[in-house]
């Protein structure tokens, strides 16, 4: 279940049913350092063993014990394994883009499908990570909202999406672009606040300086959500600089009622207030996502419609093509559309831009590559 406390958001589909799942292994990455520091004694051990496996693992991206010959040989093996489990089995890898996009299925140790993208730059490199097994938010255009939720993944089934990538770019994984992973994305299968607890978790693992963590910027991490507002207004206490992204998808209520169920609880003025709550306590520039859906949402009034809720606000907006599901009735809008649609927005004041779409030859949009292996 979510972990939210106080005003409850519950899933709008629940979770799967049938036989309870067991927990993931506990894993380095689940530990705060002063829990590495007892579980490595517990194990019999010296405690600044955990350091020398957090420097493997964070700080070199070193997952092979045979590696780590600063451990003794005769404990190597037992530390590793019960600090550093298999979390993720790779089920499919695909790439476009001339291998600058990457696109994987991974296996869960319950047999749990989730999704991770790594997409490389000139100047950048950024993963797109899952914080759930499904979604329960239930958004008609989304193939994980319509799969709808299997479970919440662990602190350390988050990080570990990360920290497999930042290797893979260390190894020059992706021609012409840099060599080190600086950007993540929460923005794969799952609503992350409605997996508070962990996705907190997981942003403070990968922001802490190595080694104790992975040592990103926390402005270079980005946290979606489709408006659970008092996950928003809690995300705004917790002093961290991470940019919060706003899935609207329609300035109105009416609309928005159908294309992200969860308005039905937080209208529009609510949601766009707790995103000025943030921004204001944070001073970081709220990014409103909204994909343009043909026919749907991308009519010239909405803009303008939009383009007043915006003005003044904090806010820019981020124009995402649609990438449509197949079979789905959802398509993109034409590219003329899309373009009046942003100069109105601009000429509203709102700072507008149309995201690079990635990945749409190898099912790109999140969800469509595990509903394909589920149907197989």
């Amino acid at each position: 279940m979510p972990e939210l406390t106080g005003s409850s958001a519950l899933p709008l589909v629940p979770a799967r049913s049938g036989p309870r799942r067991a927990a993931p292994p506990r894993h380095l990455a689940d530990l705060d350092p002063a829990e590495r520091r007892q579980a490595v004694k517990d194990l019999g051990e010296r405690e600044f063993r955990a350091g020398q496996l957090s420097t493997h693992y964070f700080g070199r991206l070193v997952r092979d014990p045979a590696e780590m010959t600063d451990l003794p040989a005769a404990s190597r093996e037992r530390i590793a394994g019960a600090l550093l489990p298999s979390l993720l089995t790779p089920v499919r890898e695909l790439a476009c883009d001339g291998g600058a996009t990457r696109k994987n299925l991974w296996r869960l140790h319950d047999g749990a499908l989730v999704e991770s993208v790594l997409m490389g730059y000139p100047d950048r490199v950024t993963v797109c990570i899952s914080s759930q097994a499904g979604c329960g938010m239930a958004c008609p255009f989304c193939a994980t909202g319509q799969a709808g939720l299997t479970r919440n993944l662990s602190t350390a089934e988050i990080v570990d999406q990360v920290v497999w990538f930042a290797g893979e770019t260390a190894r020059g994984a992706l021609p012409g672009c840099p060599d080190r992973l600086s950007r993540v994305v929460f923005m794969g299968m799952g609503e992350p606040l409605a997996n508070y607890n962990r996705v907190i978790a997981a942003i403070r693992r990968l922001t802490d300086p190595a080694p104790d963590g992975l040592g990103l910027s926390q402005r270079h991490i980005t946290v979606s959500t489709v408006g659970l507002v008092p996950a928003m207004r809690k995300l705004a206490d917790e002093d961290l600089s991470v940019t919060l992204a706003l899935s609207l998808h329609a300035p109105d209520d009416e609309l928005r009622d159908e294309l992200v169920p969860v308005n039905q609880r937080w209208k529009v003025a609510e949601v766009l207030d707790a995103a000025d709550e943030y921004a204001r306590r944070t001073g970081r520039r709220v990014s409103i996502e909204y994909a343009m859906i043909r026919d749907v949402n991308d009519h010239p009034w909405r803009a303008d419609l939009l383009g007043r809720l915006l003005s003044g606000r904090l806010a820019h907006v981020n124009l995402i093509p649609l990438n449509p599901t197949p079979g789905s009735r959802w398509d993109a809008s034409p590219k003329d559309v899309e373009r009046e649609f942003a100069r109105r927005l601009r000429a509203a004041g709102v700072a507008t831009t149309v995201r690079d779409t990635r990945g749409r030859e190898i099912d790109g949009a999140c969800g469509q590559l595990a509903a394909a292996e589920e149907m197989s």
